[in-house]
């Protein structure tokens, strides 16, 4: 009898411990704003979702987990979730990145006495004399005949000139879609339940869906914007995507 009771208190003792809990919580900016579509990474497990329009984030983890807040723009945020994490929603707040400005060169102003400021401001005559030759020179026309061809060499005949056709696009969608799928990883799809040797499949169908990438493949770059805006579009779409498609 001592023994069913050992074995059963140790079962529900590995069962709690084990048991698979969610973190919640609210992301704002450090003036209090909620921000959407911030990357929540759970270190531990690759996890990855999207806080919503109000801000508000769900992501599997226990104590113990690290949490990692991405958005492009605010500085990189690490949380080491506790106990207490687990029990109660987590707050968190994102602070903007902040932008070095080049330092600017504060030229020396009038001080009022002509000496000084006569140093400061007038150039001294040997620059200002060479100053007007070369502007003198550079004026003047090209004697004609240092233009002129020698006999026997080709000259190009003068006319309105020709097109050379339309400039192609840097990427394909091929090459976007490596890009995507190279940029958000295979984990981001199979969460999504996307299997792996449907993932180009999936991405074609977001693509196909009315996904804006004009200039994406016109300078063959895509921002971290593009990469948020492709998951908003990615939640839109997945569920048609689910759904099986009725065949006429």
């Amino acid at each position: 009898m001592k023994l069913k009771l050992f074995f059963f208190l140790s079962l529900v003792f590995f069962i709690k411990t084990h048991a698979q809990s969610y973190i919640f919580g609210k992301i704002t900016s450090e003036n209090g704003t909620e921000m959407q579509d911030v990357n929540v990474i759970n270190i531990r497990t690759d996890e990855m979702v999207l806080s919503n329009s109000d801000g508000h984030f769900m992501i599997s983890g226990r104590a113990g987990d690290e949490l990692r807040f991405i958005k492009a723009g605010y500085d990189r945020l690490s949380k080491k979730i506790s106990q207490e994490n687990i029990q109660s929603p987590l707050n968190v707040s994102l602070v903007r990145t902040t932008i070095e400005i080049p330092e600017v060169e504060v030229k020396q102003g009038l001080t009022g006495n002509l000496k000084i400021d006569s140093r400061s401001y007038n150039k001294p005559k040997k620059v200002e004399k060479l100053t007007k030759d070369i502007d003198r020179y550079i004026a003047q026309k090209s004697d004609p005949r240092v233009l002129a061809a020698r006999p026997g060499e080709f000259v190009q005949p003068k006319g309105e000139g020709f097109s050379i056709g339309k400039v192609k696009d840097k990427w394909d969608d091929v090459d976007l879609i490596n890009y995507i799928k190279a940029s958000l990883g295979d984990d981001y799809f199979t969460h999504l339940k996307i299997e792996k040797p449907l993932i180009d499949h999936f991405i074609s169908y977001v693509l196909a869906g009315g996904f804006e990438r004009k200039k994406i493949l016109k300078y063959g770059y895509c921002s971290d914007a593009d990469l948020y805006r492709f998951q908003r579009f990615v939640l839109i779409r997945i569920s048609s995507y689910r759904t099986p498609q009725i065949r006429k």
